[in-house]
């Protein structure tokens, strides 16, 4: 790459850098939870459609999808606006939405999960345009909610709308401005059993459907060692998460009891071996009153768009040489940033589905540290959000040099 391009990359950056953090202080303060990304994406096409992008709109989903170009190559840059909640205003000790800046970080609800990916990628994209290096590119920005149920929205961008399996993806969750290249999968469980009612005074003429439990919950807290290892991606996990009980009464034998599990698969792990697992600790006597489920997600988005999908998300890893991840790596240090390794998150992303379901080539990259998601320290350094944004807009044209 000209050095030359790279210097006018950083200078553009850096002119425009008020307007880049201005603009992700506007829809952080912007209330995205429950996936509710009306308000927040007016917002955002705004923003694209000063900058100039060929196409700028909701999807039937309601997640929004930014076009620039309409070259033979597909790239895009995924980055999700929703946020959890803010859960208890007390524990806050500033506006969640208004944050505050302090030694150059922004405390603030989607901070670090996922917001501060948004200007730089919009931002990034425009300059790459005015610069040309977009070249035989058709790329999108895809803002989109993923809180709810991760690839979800991917799944809806190539199945429905706009229909289209890109060739590339750049995920914008939170990487510290390193590569990542992968995470584990998760498949969410429940484990019902049924019993019989009585009254307690009577509770031998019942069948406690607690108890008819509790040797599926004992087996759970001791599977862990047993899981899969993988050598880069970790091991295996299992936990139960939470727990429902229908019973007549407090004064009631419960007649039916309900676990729900999160299983973390590795790779080299299967959907069927992780459901298998859990089905072997039910007891022969209980076979007949006890059984595993893998949990479905049919809820409509705001938009009243429903998409029926089965919660289970495929672990994935793309290998270090790929190109993707080479291009990746050598546009950190073209921007210069210091060497470091392809990583990979501890969380699950919507790389689930880009390149866990649809294999398309997929990497992370974004500001910020995932340890901040979901905590009242959500936060992101101001310096980073700037940096990507030099990222964002190299990538493209590094990728298409290394695929010549």
């Amino acid at each position: 790459m000209d050095p030359q391009t790279i210097a006018t990359i950083q200078d553009r950056v850096a002119q425009q850098s008020d307007a880049i953090l201005r603009f992700l202080r506007e829809i952080i303060a912007i209330p995205s939870m429950d996936s509710q990304l009306r308000e927040v994406g007016e917002r955002i096409i705004a923003e694209m459609q000063a900058l100039g992008f060929d196409e700028a709109r909701f999807d039937k989903m309601g997640n929004i999808v930014g076009r620039i170009g309409s070259g033979p190559r597909v790239l895009v840059y995924d980055s999700h606006v929703d946020t959890v909640g803010i859960g208890d205003p007390d524990e806050w000790e500033w506006d969640p939405f208004k944050g505050k800046v302090e030694n150059g970080i922004l405390f603030a609800r989607g901070a670090s999960d996922e917001k501060s990916s948004t200007p730089g990628m919009i931002y990034g994209l425009a300059l790459a345009r005015d610069l040309g290096l977009l070249d035989g590119w058709t790329v999108y920005y895809f803002g989109n909610m993923e809180e709810w149920c991760d690839g979800l929205a991917p799944r809806a961008f190539v199945e429905v709308d706009p229909g289209i399996k890109p060739d590339f993806v750049v995920i914008g969750e939170p990487t510290k401005l390193q590569v990542y290249r992968g995470h584990k999968g998760r498949v969410e469980m429940k484990v019902v059993a049924k019993g019989k009612s009585a009254h307690a005074a009577s509770n031998h003429l019942g069948d406690n459907a607690i108890y008819r439990l509790l040797p599926v919950i004992a087996g759970i807290r001791d599977m862990e060692p047993q899981l899969g290892d993988h050598p880069f991606l970790g091991h295996g996990k299992i936990t139960v998460t939470d727990m429902h009980v229908k019973t007549a009464s407090i004064n009631a034998v419960p007649d039916e009891a309900v676990i729900y599990i999160d299983r973390r698969m590795t790779l080299g792990e299967t959907k069927e071996e992780a459901v298998r697992q859990v089905a072997d600790l039910i007891p022969p006597e209980s076979k007949d009153k006890v059984w595993v489920e893998v949990l479905q997600y049919a809820e409509p988005s705001y938009t009243g768009f429903v998409l029926p999908v089965e919660k289970f998300y495929p672990p994935w890893l793309l290998e270090e040489d790929h190109p993707v991840v080479r291009a990746g790596q050598a546009t950190r240090r073209l921007i210069g940033l210091p060497d470091a390794p392809a990583g990979k998150w501890d969380f699950s992303t919507n790389g689930t589905y880009w390149a866990g379901v649809a294999r398309i080539p997929s990497i992370g990259f974004g500001p910020g540290d995932e340890i901040y998601a979901h905590t009242v320290l959500d936060q992101v350094p101001l310096d980073e959000v700037v940096k990507a944004t030099e990222f964002y807009a190299l990538f493209p044209a590094q990728l298409a040099a290394l695929l010549r």
